[in-house]
């Protein structure tokens, strides 16, 4: 009797992880015209700036923090998938230096497609970094879809006067970047065959390690403004930043911490299609004459990327020392931001 075949579950993915997201063009057209009615004085963070999730006071000391994410498989192994879905949507409640209180599970499955093992093996996944993060997965819903789909929604807490967005930075600010760049990269060369046991180990690092630094810089009054790089790429995010904030910035290529084997296959030629789509969107606000490789690593799709902090001067060593406290030995100082028209300049 034949051994089962192996399931694949990129082969049902037209678009992996962060990198299935809309583009950011078509996105804004769609958001251009949704309707925005009186909202509630408590309804700390809305829809008015892209920013990570949603934030609403409850009283003087608590502020809920609210936010899902979800995608199709990045990853073959079912288990994987389900790590780096669940680190990813718990991401935008530290991004806004909230602390996870719960989560639900959203799912869809192709259930005439995918074995019932290799679903427990994706919800196990996620699982186990809610335990990781100390929450329970208290419900959630679930589907019969074409493509296969997992994501959490995300609840979390954080006091209303310590809250970060992505539209409060100020010139002068450094900025800093907590994981390095290449993930899109390196999925589009696993997509390929072509990623190395390595290069897959070094992605399931970055992929599945929770951002929880963004609770200690809550706590930091140096620190201005926060977010995650994900889909858009570190410009795509880091441009929301200068948006809200109406400011300029501007990012030295050679310090961008760089994953190794997505700079050995960015440069030979290999990325997702995500990156050219994000440059679309916004390639007009980047004042950029580096080569084709540098571009697509600005553009990169990261899925559960890293911490973004717009931080003073004098906050730096403080900010290094909370992302090292928790292991993100990588982050480092990657530019600055000054006052002027909101565009990104890359040196």
């Amino acid at each position: 009797m034949n051994a089962p075949e192996k399931i694949r579950l990129t082969q049902f993915s037209h678009g992996g992880g962060c990198g299935c997201k809309i583009a950011p063009a078509v996105l804004s057209e769609i958001l251009a015209s949704a309707p925005i009615r009186g909202l509630p004085k408590d309804l700390l963070v809305g829809t008015e700036t892209a920013d990570d999730a949603a934030v609403y006071r409850l009283n003087d000391e608590q502020a809920l923090v609210a936010t899902t994410d979800f995608f199709t498989p990045i990853v073959d192994d079912p288990f994987d998938f389900g790590r780096i879905a669940a680190t990813n949507a718990i991401s935008d409640v530290f991004a806004m230096g909230g602390k996870p209180i719960m989560a639900l599970a959203l799912v869809g499955m192709p259930l005439d497609k995918l074995p019932v093992s290799v679903i427990r093996g994706i919800l196990a996944g996620g699982e186990s970094v809610c335990a990781q993060a100390g929450i329970p997965i208290a419900g959630g819903h679930s589907i019969d879809v074409l493509e296969p789909i997992y994501g959490l929604v995300v609840l979390g807490l954080v006091h209303p006067s310590k809250v970060k967005r992505n539209s409060t930075a100020r010139a002068g600010d450094s900025l800093i970047l907590g994981k390095p760049l290449g993930v899109g990269i390196l999925s589009a060369a696993l997509k390929k065959g072509k990623l190395s046991e390595a290069g897959y180990a070094r992605m399931l690092e970055w992929t599945t390690k929770l951002n929880t630094p963004g609770e200690a810089l809550a706590e930091m009054e140096g620190v201005h403004a926060l977010t995650d790089v994900t889909g858009f790429g570190l410009a795509g995010h880091l441009l929301e930043i200068l948006r809200g904030s109406k400011l300029a910035g501007e990012v030295r290529f050679d310090s961008l911490p760089i994953i190794p084997e997505a700079l050995e296959w960015v440069k030979q030629g290999v990325a997702t299609g995500a990156s050219g789509r994000n440059w679309k969107g916004y390639g007009h606000e980047v004042v950029f004459r580096g080569e084709d490789w540098q571009q697509k690593l600005l553009t990169d799709p990261q899925t559960s990327g890293g911490l973004l902090v717009a931080c003073a001067a004098e906050a730096v060593p403080q900010v290094l020392d909370a992302f090292k406290a928790k292991g993100f030995a990588q982050a480092c100082v990657i530019g600055k931001l000054s006052a002027g028209t909101p565009k990104l300049t890359v040196i």
